[in-house]
C-alpha cells in the first residue's frame, strides 16, 4: 500500500522514510530485477515476504513436498503457490467462492487439487488426506482457523475457515503447520495429536525481521527472491493519491479483495 519499496531503513535510523528523497547506505538495498515493474514490486512485497518466510524459513518446502494452502485465490495465497511450486512441491488449495475455484484452476502450472468450501459441504480433511492416498499433507499454510464449535464461534470467524482438529488430522508425519491465527489455543488432546505425528505449529509474524539488525541481510535476500519468483500477483488497477483514504478505508474493513497500490 506504499511506494515501491527497493530496501529497508535499519532500526537506528535518523531519517524517516516518508518524503522523496532520502540518503540510505547500498547495504540496505537490494536491485530490482528489470522484468518486475513498480507497481507489481509495491504489491507483492508484503506477501511475498509473508509466503517465503512460512515456506523457507519456518517449513523448509522441498521438491516432493505436500503443501495445502488455504484460500489460494487471496493476494497471499496466490504468491504461496508460486513459490511452493517453484521448489517442485505438490500444491492443494482451498477455494471460498466458486470464482476463486476458476481461478485456481487456470493457474499454470496447475494445482494439483482445488478443494472448494463455498457451501460448506466439504470435509477439507478428508479431501487432502483422499489426494495423499491418507498420509495427510507434509506442510499446513492457514488463513486461519476456527479455534471452538460452530454454536460458539458463529459470530466471531467466517465458517469458511477449518477447524483446528480438522488442520491437526490432514497433516502428515513430521508436518509442519504454519498458521495465521495469532490467538491460537490448543489443547491437551491437540497437543497429544500433534506430538504422536512428530509435527510441528509455526506462527507466521512477517514483522520479525525489522525486530533485530542481524535479520536485515535474510529480509533483504527475501525481497530479491519474491520479486524473481512470482510474476502473477492478486492486483487491482494502481489508484490515484486522492483516493487513498477511500482506498485505505475499504481495506481496513477487509473488503478488497486484491491489493491496493497507490500510484503518485
Amino acid at each position: 500500500f506504499f511506494p515501491p519499496p527497493s530496501g529497508i531503513l535499519p532500526l537506528d535510523s535518523e531519517e524517516s522514510g516518508l518524503c522523496e528523497v532520502i540518503l540510505v547506505h547500498e547495504h540496505y538495498l537490494v536491485r530490482k530485477p528489470e522484468k518486475v515493474c513498480w507497481v507489481e514490486a509495491a504489491g507483492t512485497v508484503r506477501d511475498g515476504v509473508r509466503a517465503y518466510t512460512a515456506l523457507h524459513y519456518l517449513s523448509q518446502v522441498s521438491p516432493g513436498k505436500t503443501v495445502l494452502i488455504m484460500d489460494g485465490a487471496s493476494p497471499f495465497g496466490t504468491i504461496a503457490i508460486q513459490l511452493a511450486q517453484h521448489r517442485g512441491a505438490k500444491v492443494i488449495s482451498t477455494a471460498q467462492s466458486l470464482e476463486d475455484k476458476q481461478y485456481l484452476e487456470k493457474l499454470r502450472p496447475p494445482v494439483a487439487r482445488v478443494i472448494d468450501v463455498s457451501n460448506g459441504k466439504i470435509d477439507v480433511a478428508e479431501s487432502c488426506l483422499e489426494e495423499t492416498g491418507g498420509l495427510g499433507v507434509d506442510i499446513v499454510l492457514d488463513a486461519g482457523v476456527r479455534i471452538y464449535s460452530n454454536e460458539d464461534e458463529s459470530t466471531l470467524k467466517p465458517q469458511l475457515l477449518p477447524h483446528k482438529h480438522d488442520i491437526i488430522t490432514l497433516l502428515g508425519v513430521g508436518g509442519h503447520w504454519i498458521t495465521t491465527e495469532k490467538n491460537l489455543q490448543l489443547d491437551p488432546p491437540d497437543t497429544h495429536s500433534l506430538f504422536l505425528k512428530g509435527a510441528t505449529v509455526s506462527f507466521l509474524n512477517d514483522e520479525i525481521w525489522n525486530l533485530s539488525n542481524i535479520q536485515q541481510g535474510k529480509y533483504l535476500y527475501i525481497l530479491l527472491m519474491v520479486t524473481l519468483h512470482t510474476n502473477e500477483p492478486q492486483l487491482d488497477e494502481p489508484i490515484p493519491l486522492y483516493e487513498a483514504k477511500v482506498s485505505m478505508e475499504i481495506v481496513q474493513k477487509n473488503q478488497a479483495r486484491k491489493r491496493q497500490v497507490i500510484q503518485f
